[in-house]
């Protein structure tokens, strides 16, 4: 993490007060919340709508933090303590964040796009680390304030950083993305989460390139080739950069072959290895997830045939397709991070693929943030659900209701229940569960329905 004394600071970001007293003191990570701070910390306090960090700027230098900043129009700043008075605080602290980027000498993968940025993110942190000191993006730190909080959090020696880029609206990622300056872009998908705000897969399409705005020169952008919206606009000149693709069809860079599931994971060859991959985690969309993580991986010389090594200690972030053993033998997949018609669908077709099982349930809730047409994606993925291979529909929420009344037009009513109380679901949900069955949770992260999995297990 970011180790500097105060007068290198200065060098970083606008000081406004005079520090010359302190300049010696040296401070070790930083941190934007007073009750986590680490010995050394420079504390950064906030100043929003409804509280303010500043008032417990003293708290942290008395348990533990070194130096603290300060927003100039916040009144009675402590000066006779090491304190930084800058401008803005989020913006000085976006800045040293760039600072210290350009002063590493660490190359930086970026991951944006619509489904799988965590998935791709930790598979292509696995890969790396076979070779390379890797770090990555911690939790969900993949915003404005996120992700440079990560970029500070980077060791001097580490050689690979891998950055996941969020958005919900246009030029957060090109903001993201010049102050990062990764060497290798990745565009997993264009699917439709954040319509509300980009209001069209086009806008979201354009949206997602921004990555490509701060990429080095003869960097890597890697994306999915079998999306024509990022086809289209990839045709536009990118300087030296090399552009690969991955995708299910035979027009990419890198696809599958000969794939073969079931509920350990996925085998399956490409075009580019003989090696047959074997990837421990759950639904074909994975595999995608994979093959873009391997193109990255090959463009910083990590040769195909040794991928398995990293492939085989995978291990997603929880509540990403996550197979957990419930009561009664019954196999639980719990998927309830996030949700969009494009990863509910994908997951939806593993329950249909899987066999073996004595029930196939699927439990779903709201997708958020689908703009006017919502209640349609809704309705829509309910009458896609294929009859022959789930047995009961299980809804939850006000947007899950139209999941609902989709699913009654290909499965008798009587296999389809839809609840507004979540206790309700689950106690209806325990009379039909049969030993040896398999359900799936999948809703958007603000449905919480990990309790229903919690309930199960």
């Amino acid at each position: 993490m970011i180790k500097r004394t105060l007068a290198q600071l200065k060098d970083m970001i606008q000081i406004e007060n005079d520090i010359t007293a302190f300049q010696d003191i040296a401070i070790n990570g930083v941190s934007i919340d007073s009750r986590k701070i680490a010995k050394g910390n420079l504390f950064v306090p906030f100043k929003g709508e409804h509280s303010d960090g500043h008032r417990f700027v003293e708290e942290a230098l008395k348990t533990g933090a070194h130096a603290a900043l300060w927003q100039k129009d916040v009144p009675n700043p402590p000066l006779h303590l090491p304190i930084l008075i800058v401008e803005d605080t989020l913006t000085a602290l976006q800045e040293l964040a760039r600072g210290y980027r350009n002063q590493l000498d660490v190359k930086v993968v970026g991951i944006t796009g619509s489904n799988g940025k965590t998935t791709v993110k930790d598979m292509v942190t696995k890969l790396l680390s076979l070779q390379y000191k890797v770090q990555k993006t911690e939790g969900n730190y993949n915003n404005h304030i996120g992700l440079p909080l990560t970029v500070l959090s980077l060791a001097e020696d580490t050689e690979i950083a891998v950055l996941e880029m969020g958005m919900s609206s246009k030029g957060e990622i090109d903001f993201l993305s010049t102050l990062a300056r990764p060497n290798a872009a990745i565009i997993t998908n264009i699917g439709e989460s954040h319509l509300q705000d980009l209001g069209s897969r086009e806008g979201i399409a354009e949206a997602k390139l921004e990555i490509t705005h701060g990429l080095q020169e003869n960097g890597l952008i890697v994306y999915l080739g079998d999306e024509p919206l990022l086809q289209e606009r990839l045709q536009d000149d990118k300087g030296n950069a090399l552009i690969q693709t991955f995708g299910r069809n035979d027009g990419n860079d890198i696809y599958p072959l000969e794939i073969k599931t079931d509920s350990s994971g996925s085998m399956f060859k490409t075009n580019l290895s003989q090696t047959v991959f074997k990837l421990p985690v759950l639904g074909i969309h994975n595999i995608l997830n994979a093959l873009c993580a391997m193109l990255t991986a090959n463009y910083f010389q990590i040769p195909y045939s040794k991928m398995n090594e990293g492939f085989s200690g995978l291990k997603l972030t929880n509540m990403r397709m996550e197979l957990v053993e419930g009561q009664n033998a019954v196999k639980v997949i719990n998927d309830a991070y996030n949700a969009s018609p494009t990863s509910m669908r994908a997951a939806i077709e593993l329950v249909s693929a899987l066999s073996g099982f004595s029930q196939k349930i699927l439990v779903l809730g709201d997708m958020l943030e689908l703009g006017e047409r919502e209640q349609e994606f809704h309705y829509e993925m309910g009458k896609s659900i294929d009859p022959q291979t789930v047995d009961y529909v299980f809804t939850f929420g006000d947007l899950g209701r139209y999941i609902s009344e989709g699913a009654k037009t290909v499965l008798n009513e009587n296999r389809v229940f839809s609840f507004a109380e979540k206790e309700s679901l689950i106690a209806e949900l325990k009379k039909i569960l049969t030993a040896d069955a398999l359900v799936l949770v999948k809703a958007s992260r603000g449905m919480r329905m990990e309790e229903v999995v919690k309930a199960l297990i």
